[in-house]
This record gives C-alpha cells, structure tokens and sequence, in this order.
C-alpha cells in the first residue's frame, strides 16, 4: 500500500485516546497494511495508527521474525515478573531510554477480519505490545520513566534536531506500574 509519515513528539494526536474499531472493512486492511509498510521501511518492531494519525485501535508487530497485528487489543494478566531494557519510539527518532516493564503478558483483539486472536508475549514481544497498546491510550513510553531519567529524556527531546518545540510537556501515565512506584 504505502509508507505514511510518523508522528512526532509533539504532534497532539499522540496524546488523544484511540476509538474501538467497529467496521472491519477493506479501509481497514489498508491501514493495517499502510501500518505494516511503514513500520517496515522506519525500520521499527511495531507501530500504532495514532503514530499515523488515525485514531483507531490498531497496532502492527515485528518482533523476532514474528509479524502480526492487533485490532481493538485489551492487555492482561501481566507477570510479576519484571525486565529491564532499552526502548524507544518511532515518533521519538534516534532516542532510547532503561524501562522497566513486564516480563510477559497476554494480548487479546481481533484481527483485521474482526475474528478474535490471542498472542501470548514474552521478553521483547511483551515489552512491543505494551508499548504499542500505550499509543492506543495517548501514553508514550517516557510518561512511564522515572523522575531523573524523564527529566534526561525531556533534555534529549529538546536537543534533537526533529524537535520543534521549546519546552515539551510530558504527563504521567495514568495507567499503573504494575506495583512499582513512579
């Protein structure tokens, strides 16, 4: 289909609510095909329509030569497990930062025909679905880090050559830690 532009940080629709998906369609398949080619060619291990600028509830994977994709995805259970790793953003180009996330996780959605589907993640697949389900609810991966290293994150952002803002607002991710403190 095509490659679309990324949105970058700063762009307000990284930060708004993605709908539930109602028509599975063949609009639908091509967005999920547009998200697939351009996820691809950044190159990225997933991607979010709002990170294209449409508010829909779909995401799209490439994790360890496993590739798929996710309509209206709901999270859980989570491990109690937790990980450390780098990651980063395809709307946050070139930047990286230590999270902690679950271990591993259970995703369940629909595909791009509204039949259900479930992919069970671990390691770097849990770390990309809950990434990408974060899009869905306006929260970016630095909403999550802790106070000193989002404070570095913000300073990074200020200094990289696509940002156009002066001062980058960052709010705290409504969502839970899963038992661990901000």
């Amino acid at each position: 289909m095509a490659v679309r532009e990324i949105r970058l940080f700063g762009d307000p629709v990284l930060r708004q609510v993605a709908q539930p998906v109602m028509t599975f369609d063949k609009e639908l398949r091509n967005l999920v095909k547009d998200l697939t080619d351009t996820m691809f060619d950044a190159p990225g291990s997933g991607l979010a329509a709002p990170q294209l600028g449409v508010l829909l509830r779909v995401l799209v994977y490439d994790v360890d030569g496993v590739k798929g994709h996710l309509i209206n995805p709901r999270l859980g259970p989570f491990s109690e497990e937790m990980m450390d790793g780098e990651e980063g953003c395809l709307s946050l180009p070139g930047l990286s930062f230590e999270l902690q996330r679950p271990e591993r996780v259970l995703a369940a959605g629909q595909n791009e025909y509204g039949d259900p589907v479930v992919v069970e993640g671990s390691g770097w697949m849990s770390r990309a679905l809950q990434h990408e389900t974060d899009h869905l609810d306006g929260v970016l991966f630095i909403d999550r880090l802790d106070a000193r290293t989002r404070k570095a994150a913000m300073k990074a952002i200020r200094e990289a050559e696509w940002s156009g803002q002066e001062a980058p607002t960052v709010k705290v991710s409504p969502h839970p830690l899963f038992g661990r403190g901000r």
